[in-house]
């Protein structure tokens, strides 16, 4: 088991949670129900890793990488969305934003979060399997 992963999840959760009651004061309203709904499920996900930890077969370095882009595609992908939500930012997230687009800025930001989350989940998704390999 890997505690710290428990808490970050936790932590996740309750952010999402909180995050729940402000839906309906959003710029955009069903983006932040997104972000509730990937914070909910990305907490859950690294309660799942933190549980199987001693089950990876890597190196300290690889440990850390693969703690640490679990932990940031979590974060990055459920503050992308509420980014978005708050500030009507929606280019980047057309279903769920119907559409809207906000400030140069804010557009910037959240197709940066959620970029990089695509990368940092591959790279976890990656280091996972290959820690979950059979080894002779």
């Amino acid at each position: 088991m890997n505690i710290s992963l428990f808490r970050w999840a936790f932590v996740l959760v309750l952010l999402s949670l909180v995050g729940a009651f402000f839906v309906p004061a959003m710029a955009i309203p069903r983006l932040a129900l997104s972000a509730h709904t990937i914070g909910m499920m990305s907490g859950v996900l690294l309660i799942a890793v933190g549980a199987i930890w001693k089950h990876f077969q890597l190196s300290g370095m690889q440990q850390q990488w693969l703690k640490w882009s679990w932990i940031y595609s979590s974060y990055a992908n459920w503050l992308g969305c509420l980014v978005g939500a708050v500030f009507g930012a929606g280019r980047a997230t057309p279903l769920a934003s119907g559409g809207l687009e906000g400030s140069g800025i804010a557009e910037i930001v959240v197709l940066v979060l959620l970029g990089s989350v695509g990368v940092a989940s591959v790279i976890a998704a990656v280091l996972s399997l290959w820690g979950l390999r059979p080894v002779r």
